[in-house]
């Protein structure tokens, strides 16, 4: 019997995941969103106690493949070599979530105005987690780039930029060195240039490219930043770094039938239970899930009120400057974004 309504699975997370989750959960519950939001463990405290080759179990698996989406609460990877990949990795590969695009907006009261969204190939490269030991003193990774993998990042960040109106890619390889796995994504992305040809295509080599997001980012407004794996996880979490805290940074991964959507940032147990962190970038993330499962009118309004709380800066957590604790700004966003719907 077919649903009358989208699922999404929630996975909850580690450290100040769980907190975080439910704030976004109050948000979309204040907003009527008819969504179905079943909770759910995975990461590296529910590993801790059960055990495994993996973070996420049998059942939370079942449970993502039953759904229409996935949203992730921050999570906690293990740096070590006995421990799982991490819970974003696994699900990227597991449903073939290629792209993880990334917005990168600043809002009235910053010192610099940027505007792009970053676009990143999400299960290849350095990620694809193929690496040994040569030695007890060295060890080599393998960086994986094909070219089912470029083709199908390089047309979604085309896409990207269509839908967004934007006529400008930058395209980030280090293809000068790399000149094999890079020269594969440069023609995937020469290529799909000539499908759209209306937008410009410019090339910038890695070192060069986080150089200008920390001197000059606003030369990149309403354009895509397109990359591989490892560049760009790099150069987002750069150009993060302009958004006024990476609280605000979120973003959703995309495959062909499935998405999932996360903050950009991590769990930072340091801060679990204390009410103190900033809910904008899992809120946002839960906004965009929302519009994915077709509420594009509870995601905008969401959007608006979150603008609007950080723009007059009386709710905002300490890492914007302000005194609030998660909840008070949680209700704010409700409140406003509730209101944005009656009107």
């Amino acid at each position: 019997m077919a649903r009358n309504r989208p699922t999404a699975a929630v996975i909850k997370g580690d450290g100040t995941g769980p907190e975080l989750v439910q704030a976004m959960i109050k948000v979309l519950n204040e907003c009527n969103s008819r969504i179905e939001l079943v909770t759910c463990d995975a990461g590296s405290e529910w590993w801790q106690k059960e055990g495994g080759n993996s973070y996420i179990s049998p059942e939370v698996w079942n449970l993502l493949e039953s759904s229409d989406a996935c949203f992730k609460g921050p999570t906690t990877t293990i740096p070590s070599p006995n421990a799982p990949r991490s819970v974003a990795v696994s699900i990227r590969q597991k449903f073939e979530l290629y792209a993880n695009v990334r917005p990168i907006k600043t809002y009235k009261n910053s010192p610099r105005q940027v505007n792009f969204i970053c676009v990143r190939e999400a299960t290849e490269g350095l990620y694809a987690g193929i690496e040994f030991k040569t030695s007890d003193e060295s060890a080599i990774a393998i960086r994986k780039i094909t070219k089912k993998g470029c083709e199908r990042v390089t047309l979604k960040g085309f896409e990207v930029a269509r839908s967004k109106d934007y006529h400008k890619i930058y395209a980030v390889t280090k293809r000068n060195i790399l000149k094999e796995t890079d020269g594969i994504f440069w023609e995937a992305v020469t290529n799909t240039n000539k499908q759209f040809t209306d937008i410009e295509v410019e090339e910038y080599y890695i070192d060069n490219m986080t150089q200008q997001l920390v001197k000059n980012p606003e030369r990149f407004n309403d354009s895509v930043i397109l990359s591989t794996n490892l560049f760009m996880d790099i150069i987002s979490e750069c150009a993060s770094g302009h958004v006024g805290s990476i609280g605000n940074v979120y973003s959703g991964n995309y495959g062909d039938s499935f998405a999932m959507f996360e903050p950009a940032h991590g769990s930072a147990p340091k801060y679990a239970n204390k009410n103190k962190v900033n809910p904008v970038a899992t809120i946002l993330s839960g906004a965009w899930m929302a519009e994915y499962l077709g509420e594009k009118d509870i995601s905008a309004a969401i959007f608006s009120a979150t603008e609007q709380v950080i723009n007059e800066n009386k709710y905002v957590t300490y890492d914007l400057g302000g005194s609030a604790t998660l909840r008070e700004m949680t209700d704010r966003i409700a409140l406003l974004s509730a209101n944005n719907l009656k009107k």
